[in-house]
């Protein structure tokens, strides 16, 4: 059953996929899906939309070459390392020559372009990555990876140590599908082979080790994960935030930016600069910090006057953190979800208009007036404000 859902999957059936197809040879198995959109489809964890990837026998040029007959757009997007990204409509398509390593040093991989498809799946990190899947929905599994998937086995294809040494990123991703399709349980070998080489990753970029932190971080279970990364020195955090960590998961938390915010404590920006994090990342994972902060001193009405709907999120971390009981935390929850913020009802305008003028001092009468509304409970109006403006 779990295998004949790829004939039935929405992805492959959709027209633009099978025109794809069409374009480069499904029929005739010159051109399969491969990895993630096979995977999950047969264990039906499947995504809206998601992403489709294509192994071809088709060189990249002649990807292009038929794409353009079939009215298909196409992008150079990798062409370096023979692939090609088709869209079509909606549809997306990330396609790849097949390909076998002729020379790897942990950074860059020579390659060269072939047709022997199990070459391409002995060239793949995990056995559930190298899935196949023709333009009929037939399984293709040349190295025996969907018995692994199904029973939630993280493998290295071969020896672990060499997948490694071809990219040192595979560590970071062992953990990842460790978390996500392993149950948080951790195979031997692999285990063995990562913690082997954490002290030999240093010329990993940092974005891409950020990229896959941020995934783990993610996912609906990970807490194990992290603790486990701690252990082999992928990660370094206390006890009291290892225990903070499960504690939110047990509180049915998993925003990635509350994850991240526990974890970088005050260290934020240190976090940014490791992991080469976004501002936009960054400054969400702030933001729930700052309203657990307030939150942990029942300052509920400035928490959400202030942060918003991060509010939310800054109540689960702080009970995670803190280890709040479950009253407290229900307790919080009903003052959280009671509060109704209304706008603050005066400006520097009102205050030129009582004969103030602009400047610092006005900026300090702003934020003093603020901090008496936020403590009245947003109680006192525009009239009382400025009464307390007066000199």
């Amino acid at each position: 059953m779990s295998v004949s859902r790829l004939k039935t999957a929405e992805w492959l059936l959709r027209p633009e996929t099978q025109t794809i197809f069409a374009a480069l040879d499904g029929a005739q198995g010159r051109t399969r899906a491969v990895g993630g959109v096979v995977r999950d489809t047969i264990l039906d964890q499947q995504r809206v939309n998601p992403d489709i990837d294509l192994a071809t026998e088709l060189l990249p040029d002649e990807v292009i070459k038929r794409a353009a007959a079939a009215g298909i757009a196409s992008y150079p997007t990798g062409i370096e390392h023979g692939t090609v990204t088709l869209k079509l409509g909606d549809t997306l398509a990330e396609v790849t020559t097949l390909r076998q390593d002729i020379e790897t040093n942990g950074r860059h991989a020579v390659v060269a372009f072939g047709t022997d498809w199990t070459k391409d799946a002995s060239r793949r990190d995990f056995t559930l990555n190298a899935l196949y899947c023709g333009a009929d929905g037939a399984l293709f599994d040349p190295l025996g990876g969907v018995d692994d998937a199904l029973a939630g086995r993280v493998r290295f294809i071969g020896d672990a140590g060499q997948r490694i040494k071809e990219d040192g990123l595979r560590v970071y991703r062992f953990f990842r599908f460790s978390a996500s399709h392993g149950g948080q349980q951790f195979d031997g070998d692999g285990l063995a082979a990562c913690v082997a080489a954490v002290d030999q990753l240093a010329h990993l970029s940092r974005e891409r080790v950020g990229h896959e932190i941020m995934r783990m971080l993610d996912l609906p279970q990970v807490a194990l994960t992290l603790l486990m990364m701690a252990e082999v020195g992928l990660l370094r955090f206390s006890d009291e935030i290892a225990r903070a960590l499960a504690a939110y998961e047990t509180l049915g938390g998993r925003a990635a930016t509350t994850r991240l915010a526990l974890l970088a404590g005050d260290d934020l920006e240190q976090a940014r600069e490791r992991w080469r994090l976004s501002s936009q990342t960054v400054t969400a994972a702030r933001e729930v910090g700052l309203a657990a902060t307030l939150l942990a001193d029942d300052r509920v009405g400035e928490a959400a006057y202030r942060h918003g709907e991060s509010a939310v999120e800054g109540l689960a971390m702080v009970a995670a953190r803190d280890g709040w009981g479950s009253a407290r935390l229900a307790e919080a929850a009903r003052a959280l979800a009671a509060v109704v913020v209304p706008d603050f009802p005066i400006s520097g305008r009102d205050l030129i208009g009582i004969g103030m003028a602009p400047g610092p001092d006005m900026g300090h009468a702003l934020a003093r007036l603020e901090r008496a509304w936020i403590d009245s409970g947003f109680v006192l109006d525009k009239g009382a404000l400025l009464k307390l403006a007066q000199p």
